[in-house]
């Protein structure tokens, strides 16, 4: 099997590379397990506080492999069902991942590529060179396996407009409708500098908090008030809490 992802670490933040420039990244089944693979073992790392996601070359990820997806036009319904399932475990794995993952956009993010970006918790996109777009419909194909998270990300609104048009917008543009939440010259440098940001903060609140936006998105108001209120009671008793508490108090 090919080496399709890079792994570096640097300063509590872990860089994982799409890793197949000539097919501009594009996923397939032996990427998506790799990145996988990799995912559990960064989660268990605990010098890791920031994860950042990132396309080698040109693109950051093109979609499906061309080539795979002309193989798939020969696969059962239980084939079609188990690639499916493969893929959204990986979209759920990043996006229920306890650290904050950044996607560097580095360039194009198409179909499946857009929606491993969605999945992510920040989106940074190249100013130049980025694009992103839901082509699945030109295809007769549907943008299913994405369509809940980008329907989180930006309401259902605008997620009908990128959905249903397939139209391809470019990095700036997607800032401007809040899709994308950082524009950069250099994507991977910038990357780093809100990575740097967020090391600074308590891992244990963040993932706390990852998890309240995640849960509190599903509930009613009154039963999100009284989540929230047993959370606060939770993180006021931790050690991160209190510790920062101490040295905020000792600064003053």
């Amino acid at each position: 099997m090919d080496n399709m992802i890079k792994y570096k670490s640097e300063n509590s933040i872990g860089i994982l590379t799409l890793n197949r420039p000539e097919k501009r990244n594009a996923l397939h089944p032996d990427l998506v397990n790799q990145m996988k693979e990799k995912l559990k073992q960064i989660e268990k790392d605990e010098g890791i506080k920031v994860l950042i996601i990132t396309g080698e070359g040109k693109a950051f990820c093109a979609g499906a492999d061309l080539a795979y997806l002309d193989k798939l036009r020969g696969y059962s319904s239980i084939e079609n069902e188990k690639d499916s399932r493969e893929l959204a475990e990986l979209f759920l794995m990043i996006y229920n991942f306890p650290k904050p993952v950044i996607a560097a956009v580095n360039g194009a993010a198409i179909a499946g590529g857009c929606g491993l970006a969605s999945v992510c918790d920040l989106i940074l996109a190249n100013e130049n060179h980025s694009k992103f777009g839901y082509s699945e419909v030109k295809i007769g194909f549907i943008p299913a396996m994405v369509s809940t998270f980008i329907i989180r990300k930006v309401g259902e609104g605008l997620a009908r407009q990128l959905l249903l048009s397939a139209d391809i917008i470019t990095g700036k543009r997607a800032y401007e409708l809040g899709f994308v939440n950082y524009i950069y010259s250099n994507v991977l440098e910038g990357a780093m500098e809100v990575a740097s940001n967020l090391i600074q903060n308590s891992s244990y609140s963040m993932k706390l908090t990852k998890d309240m936006i995640k849960t509190v998105s599903q509930l009613s108001v009154e039963d999100a008030v009284e989540y929230c209120i047993k959370l606060n009671t939770i993180s006021r008793s931790s050690k991160d809490f209190k510790d920062g508490l101490d040295n905020f108090l000792s600064n003053k």
